[in-house]
């Protein structure tokens, strides 16, 4: 399958904390792993790790066993119809929203993932540093 995938951690407010950028054939669950070992290395203090559904299953044990984090699954109410905003899946969603506002984020222009990802953390920089030059006196 041709295409990249981002798999992000955010905290809160939803500014980037770590993120791995791999092939769109890659089901969620195997691009988590890299990525909660990048979140380990990156934040010794972080503790628990909302995701969406797609995490589920064994990732669960591992990352409790592995990497003592306590990954907690965010999921949809079953008895909601259409659309509804789900609390905490949509930082990660906004997210994704900032990072593809910058025109080399919205298509695949870069070859390989070290750039992608070179990318997306310049985009992120910008809204940072766009949240920073306003609360400035």
């Amino acid at each position: 399958m041709n295409g990249t995938k981002r798999h992000v951690a955010v905290d809160v407010l939803g500014l980037l904390v770590t993120e791995l950028v791999t092939g769109a054939g890659v089901q969620d669950r195997d691009g988590a792993m890299p990525l909660l070992e990048r979140l380990r290395a990156a934040c010794l203090r972080v503790a628990l790790v909302w995701a969406d559904g797609a995490y589920a299953g064994a990732l669960l044990c591992w990352a409790r066993e592995e990497l003592a984090l306590r990954l907690q699954i965010v999921k949809r109410p079953d008895d909601v119809s259409g659309f509804v905003v789900v609390p905490r899946r949509w930082v990660v969603e906004r997210t994704l929203a900032w990072i593809t506002r910058r025109r080399r984020c919205v298509r695949d222009y870069e070859r390989r993932h070290d750039s992608h990802e070179a990318m997306v953390y310049w985009a992120m920089v910008l809204v940072m540093t766009r949240r920073l030059a306003k609360q400035a006196p």
